[in-house]
């Protein structure tokens, strides 16, 4: 039986592995890179780089969901395994407007414990998603506007926000994730600044879930951190790399532990099927979402680890000739 601790432990160490807090929507992401010294946990469950850092709390109560999902492009899929919680002891404060908080006391690094947290007001389910700063010309715009909406028309508090890159701070009933890095937007060129950074997008927020209908939370729980250890088919800014088998063999373990029985089987049978031979034809696409996306990866990775075949060309050809949007994963955006 694998011991939780141990696991997220080890991933801490894992160069490549990445972490995340957040809702659909809201998310505030934790990885390394390149040029970075190995990761060494700087405390119990704990990482921190000069670009951010991620604290686990709490592992009382904790379900991991070990799942693969779909990649839009046909030779790729992501892992993860999602730390959740019952519906109720997952809930935050659900705040709708800017709140200030007072000092972080409690940040990850001790010269960030005078700054002051402010609840951005997103109202999300389980996490509350704060900027925290010490600047005094961005904390006399916010407190002005305290209790107003940060999307309401003509608040000047976001364009202050945005200008000043304070810092993001991401918190569930799990720990924190922090981010110290610049907003992504136009003094990033647009796009999110490579390690640890943060996604708000509105139009997700307003679906008001809080996961992507991709992750197969079981019903009753929510996620509230995410562990992503290294994919074995992609590198830290997502692209393509020489396939990994011992981060493959890494997390089939976890999956064998903790990952969804209808994708397993499903999984099971196509790659049992293709080492008989068996033509495509002999077998049914299952029927739930999770259980079709087991046979598409199913697939994927049969060709990862034996290579193309005419067989396998045909069972791809009919279970997974081209990406299905509602399919592949909706909450990766950047990436």
């Amino acid at each position: 039986m694998l011991d939780l601790e141990q696991v997220l432990e080890s991933g801490l160490r894992q160069a490549e592995a990445g972490w995340n807090m957040g809702s659909f929507g809201a998310i505030a992401e934790f990885h390394h890179v390149g040029n970075e010294a190995p990761p060494q946990p700087a405390a119990r469950l704990t990482q921190m780089t000069q670009r951010g850092g991620v604290r686990i709390e709490r592992l009382e109560g904790v379900r991991p969901v070990a799942y693969e999902t779909l990649g839009p492009r046909p030779h790729r899929w992501s892992q993860a395994v999602a730390l959740c919680l019952p519906t109720a002891d997952a809930m935050m404060h659900r705040r709708d407007t800017l709140t200030e908080l007072g000092a972080d006391d409690v940040a990850l690094r001790d010269e960030d414990r005078g700054a002051f947290l402010f609840d951005m007001g997103l109202a999300q389910p389980q996490v509350d998603f704060c900027i925290r700063t010490s600047d005094p010309a961005l904390l006399e715009i916010l407190r002005e506007n305290e209790g107003r909406s940060l999307m309401e028309q003509g608040n000047p508090a976001m364009g202050a926000i945005l200008k000043a890159h304070p810092h993001r701070v991401a918190l569930t009933r799990l720990g924190r994730v922090e981010v110290y890095q610049m907003i992504g937007g136009p003094d990033t060129g647009g796009t999110s600044p490579e390690g640890p950074h943060t996604h708000v997008l509105p139009k997700l927020l307003r679906a008001g879930r809080t996961h992507s209908a991709n992750t197969p939370i079981p019903e009753g729980w929510v996620p509230c951190a995410g562990f992503h250890p290294e994919s074995p088919v992609s590198g830290p800014v997502g692209e393509d790399k020489e396939f990994n088998r011992d981060a493959f063999d890494g997390f089939q373990s976890l999956l064998q532990a903790w990952g969804p029985p209808d994708y397993q089987e499903a999984k099971r049978q196509c790659w049992a099927a293709l080492e008989n031979g068996d033509e495509p034809g002999t077998s049914s696409e299952p029927t739930s979402r999770t259980g079709r996306a087991g046979l598409r990866n199913g697939l994927r990775q049969w060709r990862r680890l034996h290579g193309d075949s005419a067989l396998l060309d045909r069972w791809s050809a009919d279970f997974d000739a081209s990406t299905v949007s509602e399919e592949t994963d909706d909450e990766n955006p950047g990436h």
